[in-house]
């Protein structure tokens, strides 16, 4: 086994963990791991190969008949012993998410949270798997509808949440028996490999749980593509899920899709103007709006755009940015290139009219000189074709725009290709129940900032991606349905 490092030391080496084992790619090529918060290198990974993706799945298929065949409450027993060791070592894994994602270490806490209870209930689904008992149209038979489970899913996890989206895949499909192999994101691999740590010490089978390090474009195409994987989860862009969507399709691949967002923040002329501030700056500035269900456009009513504006830009510019370990409000972006790709958003709103009302942008002197940082940003839009109003920016910025009435502000919020998430802020029910009908989003935020809860069902429409996590509907799209008609004449 090579020597996963701890955490005292300044630069980790991982392995990749196939079949109970660690060990490096067949290539030998490694992967470095960046701080985003001072760009040092703090770990090495294996650069995978398609022949690393293959082993990883033969192991998963290997287990996968012995993993179905226990008792779904020994399984969910298994992943609460995860759980429990989760808790155990969740300060040591905050710090590991703060070190390679770069968020303030509360929201890192709160991360590792997440995890716990995202792997929590999917051990009380457990006793939760049910089918049905239909009525023949023949005398002496009984129609028998069974959920079983599709066999290796493959996981591949955004870098915004790095250990929260490995558990929140991992959990449900381990308890509804399918085996699984992890792809974490080659910018945030290591809350993927510290999982698959515990996971060992918590007693899982060999082959049951894998994680594979790599690149996108050559070790997960081949998860994907491969006849060996059954199910896909991904969470992640728009734009490499239709890349999926494309690899999958020669095989049919069931594939659960969780994509960009571009939610819209509507405020009406009734609303608590200052519950719905402290709402949108959690809403578009938490993980430094790396998140994909985060207020990526805000449309005010004009009799209180003024006091809404005024007070949001008011404390947005007041918001502390600096080391994550501090806990400052705002940590690092997570890399160069995602700075430049809000910087050319904004450059290009601007360009087509939009009026700065704060200027941040990216900092790149001082204490900023070293790491990835990108300070508020609060631009008045008057055009909804704004590239501001259309792109997804994943960052801290916040075009807002004025509307006449509500009827605007809904046409507006449904002019995006996105379907993940939306806000309304009003004191009006037959508003607040007539959005639930016309706004065209899979999660709806009444009267509250965003963060979904693990009983409800978190899904995009759109471009926003296909299936969804969370909850019974979530843990249902684990396990296949079979059909049969058991005859006794």
């Amino acid at each position: 086994m090579l020597d996963l490092t701890s955490s005292e030391q300044s630069t980790a080496r991982y392995a990749m963990f196939i079949n109970g084992k660690w060990v490096e790619s067949g290539n030998r090529a490694v992967i470095e791991v960046e701080n985003p918060a001072d760009q040092s290198i703090i770990a090495t990974i294996p650069e995978g190969s398609a022949e690393d993706a293959r082993a990883a799945l033969e192991a998963a298929a290997k287990a996968q008949p012995g993993w179905e065949a226990l008792p779904a409450i020994e399984r969910g027993r298994l992943v609460s012993r995860l759980a429990d060791a989760v808790s155990t070592h969740s300060e040591r894994l905050a710090r590991i998410v703060v070190s390679e994602q770069g968020k303030p270490l509360n929201q890192a806490v709160g991360e590792i949270g997440a995890v716990e209870t995202f792997l929590r209930y999917a051990a009380e689904n457990a006793r939760r798997i049910e089918g049905d008992i239909l009525p023949s149209d023949n005398a002496d038979e009984e129609i028998w509808i069974r959920r079983r489970p599709y066999g290796v899913a493959v996981g591949l996890t955004a870098w915004n949440y790095p250990a929260a989206l490995a558990a929140r895949k991992l959990g449900p499909a381990l308890v509804a028996g399918n085996c699984f192999v992890l792809l974490s994101h080659e910018f945030t691999p290591l809350s993927g490999l510290e999982l698959a740590r515990l996971a060992e010490k918590a007693g899982l089978p060999q082959g049951v749980f894998n994680v594979v390090t790599g690149r996108g474009p050559v070790i997960g195409r081949a998860l994907v593509e491969s006849g060996l994987s059954d199910l896909v989860t991904m969470t992640g862009s728009t734009r490499a899920g239709r890349e999926i969507y494309g690899s999958g399709a020669a095989q049919l691949k069931v594939l659960r899709l969780e994509l960009g967002g571009k939610a819209p923040f509507i405020v009406m002329e009734d609303a608590d103007i200052d519950a719905a501030v402290s709402a949108a700056v959690q809403a578009r500035y938490t993980n430094c709006g790396q998140v994909c269900t985060c207020s990526e456009r805000i449309y005010l009513h004009d009799s209180i755009a003024d006091e809404f504006t005024d007070k949001f830009v008011a404390v947005s510019r007041d918001l502390s940015i600096g080391d994550p370990l501090s806990n400052p409000d705002i940590g690092a972006k997570i890399s160069g290139g995602e700075v430049e790709k809000i910087k050319a958003i904004v450059d290009d709103g601007v360009g087509a009219g939009a009026e700065i009302l704060l200027e941040g942008g990216p900092l790149t002197s001082g204490r900023y000189s070293r790491g990835h940082w990108y300070a508020p940003t609060v631009l008045a839009v008057d055009e909804n074709s704004s590239p501001l109003m259309q792109k997804e920016i994943f960052g801290p910025v916040v075009p807002i725009m004025k509307v006449g009435d509500f009827e605007q502000a809904v046409a507006l919020a449904n002019d995006t290709e996105y379907g993940l998430s939306a806000y309304l802020f009003t004191k009006n029910i037959k508003r607040l129940m007539e959005v639930s009908h016309r706004l065209n989003f899979g999660e709806i935020y009444f009267n509250r900032s965003n963060g979904e809860q693990v009983q409800g069902f978190h899904t995009g429409w759109g471009q926003s991606g296909l299936g969804g996590e969370d909850g019974k509907y979530g843990f249902d799209g684990y396990l296949r349905k079979q059909t049969s008609y058991v005859n006794w004449a």
